[in-house]
Formats: structure tokens, sequence, C-alpha cells
């Protein structure tokens, strides 16, 4: 091998080795590409050196990036499939050296960044191919001095090529990656809206009906909202509701149990800390009111929020601004407020326990979210979900309920609401061995308290059964009515509704004289 052979060599091995640092230091193929051109540039002393791409949509060539060439000469490097130079070679995948442009009538000069007429200017271009297929192509200007071949020249323009396509390779990867990325993250807001849209908060009551109204309401204003029910109610549910049918559902929904934390815990879940604010703060951590700017945030069991914490609550509603435990840099949020509670915030404010002012900046729009017991006509279609939930989640096949279990259901008052429907469904569906769940799959301790616990049947008088008799009949007849109505007359699917037999549904029918 010749002085200036090796010499050479020495070139290209220090070039291929910085070409390969620079794919795996970068994911974006505009940086690594600039930056190959860069290092031939710099170590082989390579001029006007251009990596020309296909677009698959147009099926046009264009320069992706360039070396020695300003930007308008890069904007007029645009050419056809088998147009100039680098149209055939990657029509053919094959390279082309062009020993002199200026007498060769195939080159176009279109980027005008060579004077072809005074130079004698030896060109080389090589396809740049992924899987068997060519997307595009590297050309430069003759590399190397006289003694050096064009074949050497072509050699490690189509090593620098190869590794051009895999950096084209992973390119196309992330870009397929970020696509489904956002494609699944549209799916996952949008179910999300789905999940938390008011139609499948179960229930279709006059009571519920109007909760529903009062979510369209709020959901489309600033102000803060008021949760105010039994525990069981289903309030998280309805603050979620209400954020994701906001103008800022694309943002965060932050929550909070106020109950479940001490006092010194909480302020520091609230407002975050800085690092040696406390003993063990090794560093600093944002707050709950930080991490929901510019989205929601839900704070549950507000009634029992400490005297302390209330007055700290109070200066965020109205000025915006707080800070972190431990800190002095006042910070300033935009957020939803949504609070929830099952006390009377009423009886707390006249006891001391509860400052009114804060209960007069937090009751803006309540909403009053009914007890189970209050609204048992949304019964059914209660029990026939967490009936289908509970044999999804278990992978029971659970057909119905039995009339005996119909009969506690409706009769028992529910203390727990609907969490404490839903326990006892799936405790019924996970316990029971046939496709019917009967009376004894239920609870001893809802059983006990369908009957009152110091007066038998035996001892209640007539006119307290007539009464009952009468309420009982006048809820089957509603039910009964509502599940006809619902499905168009067809006593099957009502029967569905309601988890009774066709039979039993048809016996009611003609004695309530129903149509």
């Amino acid at each position: 091998m010749t002085k200036g052979g090796a010499k050479s060599q020495v070139k290209e091995m220090a070039a291929l080795g910085e070409i390969s640092r620079a794919v795996s230091s970068s994911l974006d193929l505009k940086t690594v590409t600039e930056d190959i051109l860069g290092i031939l540039h710099e170590h082989l002393g390579m001029e006007r050196g251009t990596i020309t791409l296909l677009d698959p949509e147009t099926n046009q060539l264009s320069i992706e990036v360039a070396c020695g060439l300003d930007l308008d000469e890069i904007k007029r490097g645009r050419y056809k499939i088998g147009e100039g130079i680098t149209g055939k070679v990657v029509a053919a995948g094959e390279p082309i050296v062009v020993p002199n442009v200026g007498k060769e009538p195939l080159f176009l000069n279109r980027t005008k960044a060579r004077d072809v007429a005074k130079s004698n200017i030896a060109f080389i271009c090589v396809p740049i191919k992924l899987e068997d297929k060519t997307v595009g192509a590297l050309s430069v200007d003759r590399l190397f001095q006289e003694e050096v071949s064009f074949d050497e020249d072509v050699r490690l323009l189509m090593i620098i090529g190869s590794i051009i396509a895999q950096a084209v390779r992973i390119h196309k990867l992330v870009e397929k990656e970020k696509e489904s990325l956002a494609s699944e993250n549209v799916r996952l807001r949008t179910e999300l809206k789905k999940k938390f849209h008011p139609v499948n908060i179960i229930g279709e009551s006059k009571r519920m009906v109007d909760v529903y109204s009062s979510i369209d309401l709020v959901s489309t204003t600033k102000a803060t909202v008021l949760l105010r029910g039994e525990s069981g109610t289903g309030k998280e549910l309805v603050a979620k509701a209400i954020h994701y049918h906001s103008d800022r559902s694309e943002k965060p929904f932050i929550k909070i149990s106020c109950a479940a934390l001490p006092e010194t815990l909480l302020e520091s879940e609230l407002f975050g800390y800085e690092k040696g604010a406390f003993t063990g703060a090794q560093g600093m951590k944002r707050g709950r009111f930080e991490l929901a700017h510019t989205g929601t945030l839900f704070l549950d069991e507000i009634g029992d929020i400490p005297l302390s914490t209330q007055v700290k609550l109070l200066r965020v509603l109205q000025e915006k601004e707080f800070e972190r435990l431990g800190g002095v840099e006042t910070i300033r949020v935009d957020l939803r407020l949504i609070v929830a509670t099952n006390k009377d915030l009423e009886r707390e404010v006249r006891e001391g326990r509860f400052r009114e002012d804060l209960y007069y900046r937090l009751n803006v729009i309540p909403i009053f979210l009914p007890a189970l017991r209050e609204r048992k006509e949304d019964l059914p279609l209660l029990v026939q979900h967490f009936l289908e939930k509970a044999n999804h989640e278990n992978n029971k096949q659970i057909k119905r309920v039995s009339d005996d279990a119909w009969e506690y259901i409706m009769n028992y008052s529910w203390p727990g609401n609907v969490r404490e429907l839903e326990n006892a469904i799936e405790r019924a569906v996970i316990i029971c061995q046939s496709e019917l769940i009967g009376r004894e799959h239920f609870p001893f301790d809802l059983q006990a308290k369908i009957k009152p616990p110091d007066e038998s049947p035996l001892q209640m008088n007539g006119t307290d059964t007539q009464e009952l008799a009468s309420a009982v009949e006048l809820l089957e007849k509603r039910l009964l009515s509502q599940a006809l109505e619902k499905s168009g007359g067809n006593k099957r699917k009502a029967a569905r509704m309601l988890g009774v037999t066709e039979r039993i549904l048809g016996y009611k029918v003609k004695r309530y004289h129903l149509t």
C-alpha cells in the first residue's frame, strides 16, 4: 500500500468512527445527517455533499441536508425519479461517477452551486438503501486527490450510505412510535370522557336527572363546585365527569382525601415543601396545587380539614397563590377547585369547626347527590350494571337475581349507598355456584336489617301492614311501567332489565292491569 493510500485509509477509519458515534448520539434524522456531512467535510475535505431523500407520498426527491450549499441552493435541489444523475441513481439503485460534470449532459446542476463551465469537478452519487429499497442518495464532489481512484470513493460512500439508511430506519420507527403514542393518547382521553360521561353514571330517577343537569351547567364554567352527599353516593365520579367535560379536560385531574392524612402531612401534600423544610425533607416536592395547575383539583372530605389549613386554603382561593412549606417564593396557580363532603357544613360552621368565610367561598355551586334509598327506582339498572361488571371481572356467568333476592334488595335501606350495593352484588356473584343469585348470597347483616330489630311482622298492626303493602305495590307498578316503556312494550326485554322471568313479569302486568 502506498504512503498516500495508508494515510487516506486512516482518515477513512477516523471519519467512520465519528459517524458511528453521531448516529448513536441522536434520534433526530436531520441532526444525524448534518453531523455526518460535517464529519466528511472536516476529516476528508469533502465539498458540496448532499443527502437527498425520497418522499413516498409525492414520489419526489428533495435535498434533506447539504454541506457547502446555501438555503436557496438547497430549495432548488428537487428531482423526479429518473431525472438527472441523482434521479437515475435512485431509480436504478446503483452508484454513478461523473469524472467531469461540465462534459456530462445528464448533470443538471439544478442547485447552481457549481460553475461547471470553468471547473473540472468530479461528481459521485451513491444510493441509500433500506431493506432492498432505495430511499435516497448521497452525493459529493470528489473526496480525495488524483492518486485515489473513483472506486475507493464509491466504496467509502456506499458504507456511509448504509449508515445513513440505518439512521433513516430509526427515524421512521421513532415517527411511527410518536404517531402511535399520539393516537393512543387521543384514544385514552376519549375513553376517559366516555367513562365519566354523565350518561354512564347509572340512574334515571328524577333526582339523578337533576344531578346530570347540574353537571352540564357547571362543566362549562370555572366556578368552585361543592359536592354534598353521604359516603358511597359517587361524589368522585361526578367530580371527574365535570372535569372531563370542561375546557380543562386535557389538563391534569388531581385528587386528595383531606380525611386520610394528619394535619402536618396534609399541608405538605397540598402546598409542597422545600429541601430542609422539616426533618426528612431531602429535596423539593411540588404539592397538589402545583400539580393541578391549569387543570382541576378535587378535595374530598373537605369537612375534615383542620382550621389552621383552612386559613391557607382560603388564601389560595382568594389570591390564587401560596408558598411551599419552608419556602419564600410565591407560586401562582390557575386551577378549577371541586370539593366534596358528607358532613353538615352549616352545623360545622355554627360549632366553630369550619370557617364561615371559607364555607361561602366553597359553596358557590352546590350539587346534592341523593342517597340510594331516595332513588330506589334506579336499583334494577344499578344491579344489572354491577352484575355484568362482577361477571366480567370474576369470569362468572350469573344470569339474573331471584325474586326472593329482589325482595331483599328493594326493601333494604342501603346505608352504604351505591358502594355498598356494588360490594354486595360482587360478593353474591363470587359465592354463587349457579346461574341464579338467591337471598342466601347476600350478607347476613343485610338480611338482618330488612326487618325491624325489635318488632316482628306478627307484632305489626293492620294499618302498618296495609301501608307497607301499598308502598311496595306502588313501587312495583312504577318499575314495571318504566321497564315496559323503555322496551317499547317488549316483555322479554323488560323482564331482562328488571332481572325477573318473563312469566313473573306477565303475572305482575296482569295483576296491576298494565299495558
